[in-house]
């Protein structure tokens, strides 16, 4: 007697019961966002900051919305550009879990300027903080990684492929990192790990709230994207935990745009 399709699937492809995750800039914003969705869909979630205050406290906010049976989010201060500071972090999951399953790299530092402005080594600090960093965070986290189950997320832009002047620092690091989750991918496919990254357009967040209060950005906004608004910060969270999920299993090297409709709008 054959058995049905129904009785091979789990409850529900979605959920993470189980999963170990790891978010880089979760304190705030889409980050936090993600982290929440990471943390509601059944994962335990280790929430980095550079603040240790800021980030204890978003673990603890996320931690007090879940059911007391739940996994707990914990905190985790460290700054990714700091490579001795990350084989800690690592060491710590590895200690506390034996294993990563989850890695979502969402720190990115944003400097709007065209390219003449940049003076020292400011191009390089960016490019270390939004491409080198979540380049060697994702090769040594993948060491945690069970195969055939490792999840690796890069935060990326549409910015990625995508240009305009005054912005090219910010556009080569995040395209830079579009082009690191194709490598990845094929660099860790023959694991079973699967590498993917969302590229977030507009989006009303703390750091966008003068652009977003702007009258004149919201009517551009309207004309540009094919839903014709800014995104929620919630918005987000779904691409991100279906990325993490058995859902995604045979999805690898894909970079998923969160924007509106803005790289489909003509």
């Amino acid at each position: 007697m054959t058995t049905p399709a129904t009785a091979l699937r789990p409850p529900s492809p979605f959920r993470l019961d189980g999963r170990v995750a790891l978010l880089t800039g979760a304190v705030r914003g889409l980050g936090l966002c993600m982290a929440q969705a990471l943390a509601q869909a059944g994962a335990t979630v280790w929430l980095n900051g550079r603040d240790a205050d800021a980030t204890q406290a978003a673990a603890q906010a996320i931690t007090r919305d879940l059911p007391e049976d739940s996994p707990r989010a914990q905190a985790l201060p460290f700054d990714i550009a700091d490579a001795a500071a990350r084989a800690r972090a690592l060491a710590h999951i590895a200690a506390t879990h034996g294993r990563l399953d989850i890695l979502v790299n969402n720190v990115g530092q944003r400097d709007r300027r065209p390219l003449d402005a940049f003076v020292g080594d400011d191009i390089l600090r960016l490019l270390d903080t939004n491409l080198v960093a979540p380049l060697l965070l994702a090769r040594d986290a993948a060491r945690l990684m069970p195969d055939g189950q490792g999840r690796i997320i890069n935060i990326t832009s549409i910015a990625g492929p995508i240009s305009r002047a005054g912005d090219a620092a910010y556009t080569v690091s995040k395209g830079g990192l579009d082009a690191a989750t194709r490598a990845l991918a094929a660099e860790l496919g023959p694991r079973g790990l699967t590498v993917n990254a969302v590229a977030p357009g507009y989006f009303a967040t703390e750091a966008n709230a003068a652009m977003s209060a702007d009258p004149g950005v919201a009517d551009w906004l309207l004309r540009r994207t094919s839903l014709g608004r800014w995104g929620q910060p919630a918005e987000i969270a779904g691409a991100v935990v279906f990325l993490a999920s058995p859902a995604a299993s045979y999805i690898t090297g894909q970079t998923l745009a969160v924007d509106g409709g803005y790289l489909a709008h003509f």
